[in-house]
């Protein structure tokens, strides 16, 4: 939807994804941030409306619901986004501390590779890693192992390119 208000369809331009990352590279970090806190909010409202309803456990179905439908939005023909920043809201509303760190560590993998999908990639590995050590029930855990696997393999093109040293830059417009 920003892309579409600055009239670019955001699926053929850079890499194609309609999410954060490339909606920076072709319109810039303002335009690309707002849309990380769109796609944030996406992933906090349905754990502050889980957590309102007193269930945790409700909140994690209803963020997987969040994620699932950000990943594959029947509105889009099933083609969305990876759902980096609607588990990131999510999991700050959930694990704040363990999500502050991690944004923290994504900031710097970004800055010195230059590659916003590696950053992604080492948050969603540390991030079941960051609970574990906090101390969270098993169950969660498992569910947070669950959603994370999810990420990872929507970033599959990502990380051949990476392997092939063929991923765009996040700095490239």
């Amino acid at each position: 939807m920003v892309a579409r208000s600055r009239g670019v369809n955001i699926l053929a331009q850079g890499s194609g994804n309609p999410g954060a990352s490339n909606v920076a590279r072709v319109l810039g970090t303002r335009w690309g941030a707002l849309v990380f806190v769109l796609d944030a909010i996406k992933g906090a409202l349905p754990v502050l409306v889980g957590l309102a309803l007193d269930t945790r456990p409700g909140a994690y179905m209803l963020v997987s619901a969040a994620v699932l439908g950000h990943m594959f939005p029947a509105t889009r023909k099933f083609r969305g986004g990876k759902g980096v920043a609607t588990m990131g809201g999510a999991m700050l509303t959930l694990h704040p501390l363990t999500s502050i760190a991690l944004l923290v560590v994504w900031l710097i993998v970004r800055q010195i590779t230059g590659k916003a999908s590696l950053g992604s990639l080492v948050i969603t590995v540390g991030l079941p890693v960051g609970i574990a050590i906090l101390g969270v029930p098993a169950w969660e855990i498992v569910y947070v192992i669950a959603l994370c696997s999810l990420v990872l393999v929507r970033h599959v093109d990502n990380i051949k390119r990476l392997i092939g040293r063929r991923e765009l830059s996040a700095n490239s417009r």
